[in-house]
């Protein structure tokens, strides 16, 4: 039971040590993380229309 105890007490310490982003950081992550996955999917979807074509048009 004391390792326990202990453990708790040494998370929450180093828990008090991390540094946590603002607001505003986690905003703007958000906003790049939505704007990469878009041009990504845009940019799989566009690859996947144009191997569809290729494969209709040799069969």
């Amino acid at each position: 039971m004391n390792k326990l105890v202990q453990f708790a007490r040494e998370s929450y310490a180093e828990l008090r040590k991390v540094v946590w982003p603002s607001r505003d950081d986690v905003i703007s992550s958000v906003k790049v993380v939505i704007v990469s996955t878009i041009i990504i999917a845009a940019a799989l979807g566009l690859v996947d229309v144009l191997l569809l074509f290729g494969i209709r048009a040799i069969f």
